[in-house]
């Protein structure tokens, strides 16, 4: 692979991942009824909407999941790791096969993106405890259905809140034995994931 088609794949895995994180975090605030009326909430609906629009006239959610935005989700994948197949000189897979690795980088972006937000609350819990800013109360927000089941089962620690512990320990499960196995029994080439 030359220079020039490395810095290709760099430039369309740095865009794509980007706007692939945009639309998954749309899906995600959905899923926590996040505030849409928070200014990064608002920004997310506007650089996703031009493309969500049309899907939502032929797709419709269900259940109050968002089913387009994860549609948008998928063919992002299938359309950025397609190009950088090619850039990398490979013949493009079975399409069966570009979906399977493109639902496996989608769950793997999806865990990391809680994964994240739970750093950044547990470092805002001590740093900015009390704070109204609008990016800390959306991360708060997206961590709390993760943290509410696991703050059910433990037992009050006097004020410490152990719960985000228990967390990365399931999400980092959930990426070894889910994620991993999965890129390795699908056959996904190294080079070419977007999101493990």
């Amino acid at each position: 692979m030359t220079g020039l088609n490395m810095a290709a794949v760099y430039v369309v895995q740095t865009l794509g991942s980007l706007y692939l994180l945009i639309v998954l975090l749309r899906f995600i605030l959905q899923l926590v009824r996040a505030d849409f009326y928070n200014p990064i909430s608002q920004f997310i609906v506007r650089a996703t909407q031009p493309l969500l629009q049309p899907l939502r006239r032929v797709i419709p959610g269900f259940a109050g999941i968002d089913v387009p935005s994860l549609v948008l989700a998928l063919v992002v994948q299938v359309i950025v790791m397609s190009i950088i197949i090619k850039l990398m000189g490979y013949a493009l897979p079975a399409v069966l096969q570009l979906l399977v690795w493109s639902l496996v980088g989608i769950t793997a972006l999806f865990l990391k993106i809680f994964f994240f937000a739970l750093i950044i609350s547990v470092i805002l819990s001590w740093v900015a405890p009390q704070s109204h800013n609008p990016a800390v109360l959306l991360v708060f927000q997206l961590c709390e259905p993760v943290l509410a089941p696991i703050r059910r089962f433990l037992p009050s620690m006097g004020g410490l809140d152990l719960s985000p512990i228990f967390a990365f320990i399931a999400l980092n499960l959930l990426d070894m034995l889910l994620i991993t196995n999965l890129a390795i029994a699908t056959g996904m080439p190294r080079g070419l994931t977007l999101a493990l």
